[in-house]
């Protein structure tokens, strides 16, 4: 009697792991694991937000700008300050909480419209006291892709460069953006 009561969930216990494996067998994505930077910085939670936005810090940085109203939905642009207005990435914002989380899509123009090319890119800002930590989170990426390339040696060049600014008043020379090569100049110099 027992072993019949018992039997009766055994089943559906070993159903239930059966499709839980296949699950996490098809689960397996087809992304790549995100990109994670956690920074210090000893500036205020606000001036580093600014640094993200503004477009005289972005340029002094990056030698980009972000063009956006910076609400919900709304388009935002990467600019190369050179004169030359080209767009280098562009995508959307999702989620804004200032100055603590900003959360953006991000693409390069001609891969905008294919949603298995659009990344996604998270800023969160701690404050510690008259400090701040950053972290940076880029997912959601294409294994193997350019974007992939060059947001490795990329983003830690752009963040190191943010953080100096901030810390000292002046970047650091450009002589950084010689160690990063080609796709991973343009997708580094492409972030917010």
């Amino acid at each position: 009697m027992v072993r019949r009561w018992v039997g009766k969930f055994e089943d559906v216990r070993r159903t239930s792991r059966k499709r839980s494996r296949t699950k996490r067998r098809h689960a397996v994505s087809d992304r790549a694991p995100d990109y994670v930077y956690v920074l210090y910085i000893a500036a205020r939670a606000d001036t580093v937000w600014n640094g993200l936005l503004d477009r005289e810090l972005t340029e002094a940085y990056w030698g980009h700008y972000n063009v956006s109203d910076w609400k919900p939905g709304s388009v935002w642009e990467h600019v190369r300050s050179d004169g030359s207005c080209t767009v280098d990435i562009l995508g959307k914002v999702v989620e804004i909480d200032p100055p603590r989380r900003l959360v953006i899509s991000w693409a390069f123009p001609h891969e905008a419209q294919d949603e298995t090319k659009v990344s996604r890119v998270t800023f969160e800002l701690t404050p510690l006291g008259p400090d701040t930590r950053l972290k940076v989170i880029h997912s959601d990426l294409e294994p193997g892709s350019e974007m992939q390339k060059g947001i490795a040696d990329g983003w830690p060049a752009v963040l190191s460069n943010l953080k100096t600014l901030l810390e000292t008043g002046r970047t650091l020379s450009d002589d950084m953006w010689s160690s990063v090569s080609g796709d991973e100049q343009a997708a580094g110099e492409a972030s917010p």
